[in-house]
């Protein structure tokens, strides 16, 4: 494993993101300055194949580095996802001129691109009609519809989305912000993470060329392609370094007050047994009878961590952590954000019996 992804070789980079962070809360503003620096770390090109000027570094390392960046700042690491998820999309296509276009641009932070999915996969699966229907028109498509969840959308030059056809077949596409018909609504205010300006986005009766095509039209356009690889491991490990800062906040807390020590030991120790069993999964190396190593497991256990490390840095600080703007303020918003971004039911049920006592901790 490369040293590009290591928190020595990253130090520079997270000092710099934990000491822009709290302004994100204060000002809401899009954290240009937080993607400057990553840009300068290589850190926009981390899932970018090497011809095309990125560093394509394997899925091990991707989440233990989205682990390093979200100690230091969740809201501009999950802007990162974002992007990434777009670059990694676009990198599994077939569509050569497309990846030579957009690529060298999303790595060189030139080019600013987001996703916009969840339609495809989780969201509004449950409604009728597709939320987003595409028609063929000439040598193009036309998409019509909302796309319900877009991070970063008044940032962004190009969407990477979807639709569906009459015939059940879908399709992905980079979309470009200036097309005609393409309408950034406006954002809505989330418990956290505000600044990440995540809404929804209209296309109405927006042209997509064939050359912006990604994949299809086939069925189940998601699963072709390139995604990431990681599949939950992403989320969890966001939720990682969101639960890495709260212990991290908690054992300077200790500093002054010994007797939070044996709080901050087990809540280190599990995260660092997770982290072993994330890393395991992602490298390919976990035993199939080991139930802890799958990433099912692996998302219901960062959860549970994030949520209760946090809440133990809230009780440490006392009132002064409940005040708006303080870190243990917002890492018990922060960590309400992992029970509903991407979270797949299993563990979704996971965390209601714990709630209600029905399981054991992890």
């Amino acid at each position: 494993m490369s040293d590009l992804v290591s928190a020595s070789n990253l130090a520079p980079l997270l000092s710099t993101l934990r000491r822009l962070s709290p302004r994100l809360e204060e000002d809401l503003d899009w954290p240009a300055p937080q993607l400057q620096a990553m840009s300068e770390q290589g850190v926009l090109g981390w899932v970018v194949p090497e011809e095309y000027g990125g560093a394509n570094i394997s899925s091990a390392e991707l989440v233990d580095g989205y682990d390093h960046l979200a100690s230091a700042c969740l809201l501009s690491t999950f802007v990162l996802t974002q992007q990434n998820g777009a670059a990694q999309r676009i990198a599994g296509s077939t569509n050569e001129s497309l990846k030579a276009e957009l690529l060298p641009a999303i790595a060189s932070g030139e080019l600013s691109a987001t996703v916009g999915i969840s339609h495809l996969t989780t969201s509004r699966q449950h409604l009728k009609s597709p939320v987003v229907q595409v028609t063929r028109r000439g040598d193009g498509w036309v998409f019509q519809g909302n796309v319900p969840w877009v991070t970063g959308g008044p940032a962004a030059d190009v969407v990477v989305t979807g639709g569906t056809l009459d015939d059940n077949r879908q399709i992905l596409a980079a979309i470009r912000t200036d097309s005609p018909g393409f309408q950034v609504e406006k954002t809505v205010h989330m418990l956290a993470l505000n600044a990440s300006q995540t809404g929804s986005v209209a296309l109405n009766n927006v042209v997509v060329p064939n050359a912006d095509l990604i994949a299809g039209p086939i069925e189940r356009v998601m699963s072709a392609g390139q995604g990431g690889g990681t599949g939950s491991l992403t989320t969890s490990a966001l939720a990682m370094g969101a639960a890495r800062a709260s212990i991290r906040g908690l054992k300077e807390e200790a500093e002054r007050r010994a007797e939070l020590l044996e709080i901050c030991q087990p809540l280190e120790t599990e995260l660092e047994r997770i982290t072993t069993d994330r890393g395991a999964v992602a490298t390919g190396q976990a035993d199939s009878d080991n139930p802890h190593r799958t990433a099912e497991s692996i998302r219901s256990r960062a959860n549970s961590l994030v949520l209760r490390s946090s809440q133990a840095l809230l009780a440490s600080t006392k009132g002064a952590g409940f005040v708006t703007g303080h870190l243990a303020e917002r890492a018990v918003r922060e960590a309400m954000f992992f029970l509903v971004w991407s979270c797949p039911q299993p563990v979704v049920t996971t965390a209601l019996r714990e709630f209600a006592c029905l399981t054991e901790g992890s």
